[in-house]
């Protein structure tokens, strides 16, 4: 089975194009999966039957694996059965009767703009690591970045005179984002004031850097990002993408269409783009809530 497993990864890479991290969560699930069946006493991929699939469902439920991520198990061992059956590797798909659990729109929690202009504030030292946090900041909720994407940026990757991002994201997909005024003034001052002391006359392409002059690794990125929610006394929970989150509602909130917002997420199905006119509606019953006289 592990062999199956490989030949598929590197199809995955090579001919589908997925992005590393998403092979390295698919490689993960199956790897789950492959010791599931060993455990049941399967040993090749002809012996796999439906209700292996199903009971490997059930098995990650009784663990305390969310519908999202056993979702995303299952997406990955259909994938993989579905190459078996092309590549004429087994007859039958034993994943074509198996239901996808049915998934609860999760609202994803954003910032309001008072609490989003704290951590700018926030970050508004003069020191060298002072000035790239509020860029990172900036940048971050300006533009909607993924993590990995933001730790990927280039010196490069920003046209300053256009104001445009260029940002690499899944599957390796290129795509364009406008960003404001601010942003470019914050990253200007960066790499004006602190990248050079931040390089120290080493170099790199990487627009963020470390205090050692490295790229910033998405872990670092991240823990900037909670490293000034806590500063500015925000009591929600922070995540990796709430600026993202953020950055989608604040568009939806100000009259943005959702068509522009799924391109600047990045989006390949603008299904996905559509949970945050749940935030917007949430938003909205709260004010009517809190401002209508007959609440």
């Amino acid at each position: 089975m592990k062999l199956l497993i490989n030949e598929f990864m590197n199809h995955l890479s090579v001919e589908r194009g997925l992005a590393k991290n998403t092979l390295l969560a698919y490689g993960r699930d199956l790897e789950k999966y492959t010791e599931y069946l060993t455990g049941q006493g399967v040993k090749s991929q002809a012996q796999i039957k439906r209700e292996h699939v199903s009971n490997f469902m059930f098995d990650l439920k009784k663990h305390g694996m969310s519908a999202t991520s056993i979702c995303r198990h299952l997406a990955a061992v259909k994938m993989f059965h579905r190459f078996l059956v092309r590549e004429n590797l087994t007859k039958e798909d034993p994943t074509t009767l198996v239901e996808t659990p049915k998934l609860w729109k999760r609202v994803p929690a954003v910032l309001t703009q008072p609490e989003i202009d704290s951590m700018l504030t926030a970050a508004s030292g003069r020191k060298p690591q002072d000035v790239r946090d509020q860029a990172i900041l900036e940048i971050f909720y300006g533009c909607g970045l993924r993590v990995s994407e933001l730790a990927d940026l280039k010196t490069t990757s920003v046209n300053y005179d256009v104001g445009f991002v260029r940002a690499v994201g899944k599957g390796s997909k290129e795509r364009i984002i406008p960003v404001g005024k601010k942003a470019v003034e914050a990253l200007q001052k960066y790499l004006l004031k602190a990248r050079p002391q931040l390089l120290n006359k080493k170099t790199s392409e990487a627009l963020f850097l470390s205090r050692l002059g490295a790229r910033m690794s998405r872990q670092s990125l991240w823990s900037v990002i909670k490293l000034y929610a806590k500063k500015a006394n925000i009591k929600k929970t922070i995540k990796p993408h709430t600026l993202r989150h953020t950055f989608a509602t604040h568009l939806l909130q100000h009259g943005a269409d959702l068509r522009s917002v799924q391109e600047m997420l990045g989006h390949s199905d603008i299904s996905t783009t559509q949970i945050y006119t749940h935030v917007d509606k949430e938003h909205l019953k709260n004010v009517h809530k809190e401002f209508h006289p007959r609440k």
